[in-house]
């Protein structure tokens, strides 16, 4: 399973992540926290997680944006990524791990070794969800 998390201007944006196919895809409900609001972020990414990653069906036509777009309220992936960053946590056979990402030379997102760090097996979910929190805050701190 994944699920992910973008940071912009001191703004958690934490979609739902959906499985179309193969491929994870953002989809609705967008959580959209103040990184303030620790309580309030917590509980947007373990709901996130609860839901987990439901199955979206084939697109048909024209790909559609990003959704957490218009939760940022711009209108193309290059402005929003340009003040952002990303986190995923994945989890396979109970064990997890947070990831974060870098921006390649050639503009998209890549993950950075540097930013992954892997729990023990049997950890539970909250204290991932908490250590994503602290390196979120920590980040903004950084911005």
């Amino acid at each position: 399973m994944l699920f992910n998390c973008y940071l912009r201007n001191s703004i958690a944006y934490v979609p739902t992540v959906g499985k179309r196919g193969g491929a994870y895809t953002d989809i609705e409900p967008v959580a959209v926290v103040a990184l303030a609001n620790t309580d309030g972020l917590r509980r947007a990414l373990l709901e996130a997680i609860g839901r987990g990653n439901v199955a979206v069906p084939p697109l048909k036509g024209n790909r559609s944006l990003p959704v957490v777009l218009k939760y940022a309220g711009v209108n193309k992936w290059s402005t929003f990524a340009v003040n952002a960053s990303s986190w995923s946590i994945k989890e396979k056979d109970g064990s997890f791990q947070i990831v974060g990402y870098r921006t390649h030379l050639e503009g998209y997102w890549v993950e950075d070794p540097s930013q992954k760090f892997e729990f023990p097996l049997g950890t539970a979910v909250s204290a991932v969800v908490d250590h994503l929190i602290t390196i979120l805050q920590n980040a903004a701190s950084e911005q």
